[in-house]
């Protein structure tokens, strides 16, 4: 799925109360792509990363995925799409404490009245390394096995491209550049498009096309 944002803004308040978030942004995303953008807090990452996802709407602008522009759905049909096309990976875990991992891996796909296709959801337990954890309960985890389930939570619908916000934010070093390493090998495994919003710059290197934000305008420094 081709992902195109054009002259993305949003501005919150009017006058002197008057605040750009964001600026403008344009940006296109291919399927395999690893996008990371760096900024310093307060700069536009979220939001940007909102509005390119479907959670917000933005003042102005446009988003397509394929030429669908999919600030025209309903909150009821964007709601649907969100859950079928695109995964997402939080700095915060957002596991269910009641729930196992292989639950917790499921849920996206319960909420929408399915069941898991149990090999596919074998094989993303594998390629994270929790094959033997899934019915473990998220307490019995560590951190970076928690942030392994969410990323499984995130694939399982098969979706088209993951949105991943500061995801190791809350692992140590070590934690967290495996778990990102094996969110690459995995996207790219599967021909997800892979967008990463960090202030970590050794977490930017990683992507593939990497692109800063200052006040909420979005430039492209690099690509390999």
């Amino acid at each position: 799925m081709n992902i195109e944002a054009k002259e993305l803004s949003k501005i919150y308040g009017e006058g002197e109360s008057r605040v750009v978030a964001l600026d403008r942004a344009s940006l296109t995303i291919a399927p395999g792509d690893f996008i990371s953008i760096i900024g310093p807090s307060g700069s536009g990452k979220s939001t940007l990363l909102h509005l390119l996802s479907g959670l917000d709407r933005p003042t102005s602008g446009r988003l397509t995925y394929d030429g669908r522009d999919i600030y025209r759905l309903t909150d009821k049909e964007l709601s649907a799409f969100r859950r079928r096309s695109i995964g997402f990976i939080f700095q915060q875990f957002h596991l269910l404490p009641v729930l196992t991992a292989r639950e917790n891996i499921a849920m996206p796909l319960l909420l929408d009245k399915k069941q898991p296709d149990e090999p596919y959801l074998q094989k993303l337990a594998g390629l994270l390394g929790i094959g033997d954890r899934l019915t473990h309960l998220p307490h019995e985890l560590s951190g970076g096995q928690q942030q392994r389930v969410a990323i499984a939570r995130a694939l399982i619908a098969g979706p088209d491209v993951i949105f991943a916000d500061e995801p190791t934010g809350n692992l140590d070093s070590r934690s967290g550049g495996e778990v990102m390493e094996l969110l690459k090998t995995v996207g790219k495994e599967m021909g997800k498009a892979l967008v990463v919003i960090t202030h970590d710059s050794r977490i930017a290197a990683m992507g593939s096309r990497r692109l800063t934000i200052v006040d909420g305008v979005l430039s492209e420094v690099g690509a390999e």
